[in-house]
């Protein structure tokens, strides 16, 4: 056969599967709409393509390919379960040495699970009354304690509260320099994010955080044409809190009776760049402060809640000085930094 007719064949047969397709999903519309398999089957056209769709076939490659998945994963079960011709403990070293672990005593996590498997077993909301009716995020101020407890605290409603700092003087000294006096080379806060703390870079490509203050300020500030960046982590060294605590404090709604997380979190980054959607496994739902910049953020319920919640999903503007209180937990959720400042951001839990 020449290259012409392979072509040619390779045409056929994608223009082949697309009209299927298209057909396939016709006829199901036809019978949600309430027209039986009978009815249709008078139609000549439809009862030929009834035909070709159903003589398709899956293709050798594909099964080859499952078959040697297949006994790939059962070779590494065997290898695993006997130890051999490898010790368990030797893998593990090795896996911990291709992650950059020298002291696995020091490490919190020896391996991450995949986004998709944290996904498979992600348990479903037990109910879907946080999101019915809701369409947008509510913004308001001067709300007591009491109020926001029965209105948002446990409801899984999500809220911005558009004077949230009020009293904070985090806006008048958080900036990547003032982060960067900080966290310098060789100082121990810097040291106990890299060993301690969680870091994530997201897809800045940094490849640890020290390297994030080793910016040129026309990096950081995209001033040589670079590529957004943007960063998260947990602040877990105590010198580091002292003095982030001095600019800001407990959000003033939360209510009385609620205890916060030890452990805050801090996000910065340029505009431009933000977290792809995602869903959080942590304990209890959270705030996050916007200091400076501005972010936008997307809201999406769960997969579980599709019929029960007909939004499916809406953005809210965060403005420098507001908090938006948010059930990572529940929510589906993507973030952005917009215009024309670096973003940041402190964030905690509470029960």
């Amino acid at each position: 056969m020449s290259s012409q007719n392979r072509k040619d064949s390779k045409e056929d047969d994608s223009l082949r599967r697309r009209v299927n397709l298209h057909f396939q999903y016709l006829y199901d519309s036809a019978i949600q709409q309430g027209f039986s398999p009978d009815d249709l089957s008078k139609i000549d056209a439809v009862m030929e393509l009834r035909e070709d769709i159903d003589s398709l076939e899956i293709p050798s490659c594909v099964w080859k390919s499952l078959v040697a998945l297949f006994i790939s994963f059962l070779a590494i079960v065997i290898v695993y379960l006997s130890e051999w011709p490898v010790k368990n403990d030797t893998i593990f070293r090795l896996w911990l040495e291709t992650k950059g672990v020298e002291d696995p005593r020091t490490e919190k996590c020896a391996a991450e699970l995949p986004e998709l498997f944290q996904e498979m077993v992600r348990p479903p909301p037990q109910f879907c009354r946080f999101c019915q009716n809701v369409k947008s995020v509510e913004k308001v101020e001067n709300i007591t304690p009491e109020n926001f407890e029965k209105r948002y605290a446990y409801t899984g409603r999500p809220v911005v509260v558009k004077d949230g700092t009020k009293n904070w003087t985090a806006s008048e000294f958080f900036s990547f320099q003032f982060m960067k006096s900080i966290y310098t080379k060789n100082s121990t806060a810097l040291e106990n994010v890299e060993k301690k703390c969680q870091f994530f870079a997201y897809k800045s490509n940094f490849k640890s955080f020290e390297e994030v203050f080793e910016m040129s300020e026309e990096r950081a500030f995209l001033k040589d044409k670079s590529a957004p960046w943007y960063i998260g982590w947990s602040n877990c060294d105590l010198s580091a809190a002292n003095v982030l605590r001095q600019h800001y404090s407990r959000p003033y709604f939360l209510p009385k009776q609620a205890e916060s997380s030890k452990t805050d979190w801090i996000f910065m980054g340029s505009p431009g760049y933000g977290a792809s959607m995602h869903i959080d496994y942590v304990n209890n739902p959270s705030w996050q402060a916007q200091i400076t910049g501005t972010k936008r953020w997307t809201l999406e319920p769960p997969p579980e809640c599709y019929f029960a919640c007909k939004q499916s999903f809406f953005d809210v503007t965060v403005q420098p000085g507001e908090i938006i209180v948010l059930d990572t937990n529940l929510w589906f959720h993507a973030t952005l930094n917009v215009g024309d400042n670096i973003s940041i951001a402190i964030g905690s839990e509470f029960d």
